[in-house]
């Protein structure tokens, strides 16, 4: 049998500061869509013209409420490395936050 060596190098490379600055700056940009978003589903459950679209948007705001929490849980998730945290770190703090959620919801 052939013995077979193997590198001990991480698979991916460390993340640069630039490259977590710009996906902490991508998640605020998302946060700011989902925001929008939450205030159209809002508008149109009071203004909706029809009761479809006031159903519609009474079954949208859950998502949208879910999604906020995801997109917190990721903010918090960059911000911590954009901190200089290590990536263990930062997911159990993630982690931690969406059974926070989890916890309350029940």
């Amino acid at each position: 049998m052939e013995n077979k060596i193997y590198n001990n190098r991480p698979k991916f490379l460390p993340l640069t500061p630039e490259e977590i600055e710009e996906r902490y700056s991508e998640m605020q940009e998302e946060m700011e869509e989902v925001m929008k978003w939450k205030k159209e589903e809002e508008k149109r459950l009071v203004k909706g013209k029809t009761l479809q679209a006031k159903g519609a948007a009474k079954r949208a705001l859950p998502k949208v409420m879910r999604r906020i929490d995801t997109v917190n849980g990721n903010l918090i998730y960059w911000k911590l490395r954009k901190e200089g945290k290590s990536h263990f770190y930062a997911n159990i703090e993630r982690a931690e936050y969406w059974d926070g959620l989890k916890n309350k919801i029940q």
